[in-house]
């Protein structure tokens, strides 16, 4: 007993000291989160048609598992929407093949057409979201809008701007999708990239997450109209046209990254005919803060 007793005596105190050295260390130099890499993409899938106007969705299938990406925005995706596209819904199919989750904002939102016997559901015409991460809520926002679903429309509020906040690794994201007017008079896309811009720069209750912003945005990168943007958020410059596939001229289809983002490299990926555009990748580090 005598021995057990001066051991402690002299144990104690050391084990008491090491863990003082150990506390004071750790607080003269606190550890670095590590940054966690993010594979994102944007593909315009031509609601699953290629550049020869055939639906194969088989075939977009193998091109977006080629890109081996995290996140995937999507443009022009048809759910239910008709006989193009074999009145299938995409968003939900394609996640499940992929084996991802999936979160799907409509810009158009109508009636179905008259079966005998039957309750079809809703046809439905927007953007999506695909993410191997859990996705933890999903908003489907309003931004100027000059319908094609009816004659001498006006520019006015429609949905169609898709906020899907995403869990990665603990961090959240918030990955936006969208999908910008194609006419050549830019007034409409000026419109959107503001209302975009408003919807993003809301105050959070907390600290605001960082975000990316996916789309088809039918402009170049020079438009004076995306020039908002740029103030705020970085373009993943793929440096390559995206448009047409086949033999692409001009770049219309974006990755953009907001503070606490560092983009690695960017590039487009070469899937055929699969849609009418190339994809963009951007390899990412997020960092926590």
């Amino acid at each position: 007993m005598r021995i057990h007793l001066a051991l402690r005596r002299h144990v104690v105190p050391l084990l008491l000291a090491v863990g003082l050295v150990l506390t004071a260390s750790a607080t003269a130099h606190p550890a670095t989160p590590r940054p966690v890499p993010l594979r994102v993409a944007t593909y315009n899938i031509h609601a699953g048609a290629g550049e020869d106007e055939v639906f194969d969705l088989d075939r977009q299938v193998r091109a977006l598992r080629s890109l081996d990406a995290d996140v995937i925005g999507l443009q022009e995706v048809d759910v239910h929407w008709g006989e193009r596209s074999q009145w299938r819904d995409l968003a939900r199919e394609l996640a499940h093949r992929l084996g991802m989750h999936v979160a799907f904002a409509p810009i158009y939102s109508l009636d179905p057409e008259p079966a005998a016997g039957t309750t079809p559901p809703r046809r439905e015409f927007g953007v999506a979201v695909l993410s191997r991460h859990p996705v933890l809520r999903v908003r489907n926002h309003e931004i100027t809008r000059l319908s094609t679903q009816g004659e001498n429309p006006l520019p006015e509020p429609g949905p169609g701007f898709l906020q899907a906040t995403v869990a990665v690794r603990g961090i959240p994201l918030d990955v936006y999708a969208t999908h910008l007017d194609y006419r050549p008079d830019p007034a409409v896309r000026a419109a959107q990239v503001a209302d975009m811009l408003r919807v993003m720069d809301r105050p959070c209750p907390f600290r605001c997450p960082a975000h990316l912003l996916l789309g088809d945005f039918n402009a170049r990168p020079d438009a004076p109209e995306l020039t908002p943007l740029w103030a705020t958020l970085r373009d993943a410059d793929p440096g390559a046209p995206t448009f047409p596939a086949s033999a692409p001229d001009r770049r219309i289809d974006y990755v953009a990254t907001s503070a606490g983002i560092d983009l690695r490299r960017a590039r487009t990926a070469p899937t055929g005919i699969a849609s009418d555009h190339l994809p963009v990748v951007a390899d990412l580090h997020l960092t926590r803060r």
